[in-house]
């Protein structure tokens, strides 16, 4: 027996129940195989320089800082100059991604780096985002040998890099987009990844009475730097998101869009 069959025969005689009927294992079915979407708000709904913009302004709103460069050969200096500006080693822990590793990091010869996951000591380390929501301006990091989750977690700083390509307007876009790159053969052999990190900003709690703590349970600073790769992110960030007021949505039903002029 699978481990995956122990544990749900483990929860069916918690539950005194024995396996379902064949009605609604096959409701069930068609739910997973059909993948119906969930509310995608009307903010989210806007022009791909508008989502871009709207990605910049919540990550800020989060107290992480954005750069923006205009290809990947310019992250190495966004790297160093940002690492000089915290008074920080220019010394980092980096994913082993090959859009990192294939970087010019010979141009700036002062930055000392390995690439492999994070150890305690790492102070700094650079990742790589696989994707970016818009409506909250938060990124994903699939688990990944080439994106191990260490270095989401252990350093004080954590930079990411982030293509404005990867950017999507509401996370059910980016599910798509998930389960179209894992659901073929290769090169995940139809697996999806064994957890995804959610990241909006550095860490933070305000358990304690209500004194906002950055750094709580992971990285105190966050830095992001932008790729952008596209015309639309060149738009969107010289001159701005020009809608006032533009993150209020009506509610829509499962799989529908709510109406922003509503």
């Amino acid at each position: 027996m699978s481990s995956r069959e122990g544990i749900l025969n483990a929860i069916r005689r918690g539950l005194k129940r024995g396996p379902l009927p064949a009605d609604q294992r096959a409701m069930l079915d068609g739910r997973l195989a059909t993948h119906p979407r969930h509310l995608i708000p009307a903010r989210s709904r806007v022009s791909r320089p508008e989502q871009i913009a709207l990605f910049v302004r919540n990550l800020e709103k989060e107290f992480a800082t954005v750069e923006r460069v205009p290809d990947a050969e310019a992250v190495p200096a966004a790297v160093a100059d940002y690492l000089a500006a915290q008074n920080l080693a220019p010394r980092f822990a980096m994913a082993p991604h090959p859009e990192l590793t294939s970087l010019p990091w010979d141009s700036r010869p002062m930055l000392e780096f390995e690439a492999r996951r994070a150890r305690g000591d790492d102070a700094v380390s650079v990742q790589h985002a696989w994707a970016g929501v818009a409506e909250t301006g938060t990124m994903l990091f699939p688990s990944d040998p080439a994106r191990p989750t260490t270095l989401n977690l252990l350093p004080e700083t954590e930079i990411a890099m982030i293509r404005a390509s990867a950017i999507v307007g509401a996370y059910e876009e980016a599910w798509d987009r998930l389960r179209a790159e894992r659901g073929g053969a290769e090169p995940s052999g139809g697996f999806m990844p064994r957890n995804i990190m959610f990241v909006t900003g550095p860490s933070r709690s305000a358990d304690i009475e209500q004194t906002l703590e950055l750094g709580a349970h992971g990285p105190r600073r966050l830095h992001v730097v932008l790729v952008e790769d596209e015309p639309a992110a060149r738009v969107a960030l010289s001159e701005g998101d020009p809608r006032p007021e533009a993150a209020r949505e009506p509610v829509a039903r499962p799989g529908q869009i709510a109406n922003p002029a509503d």
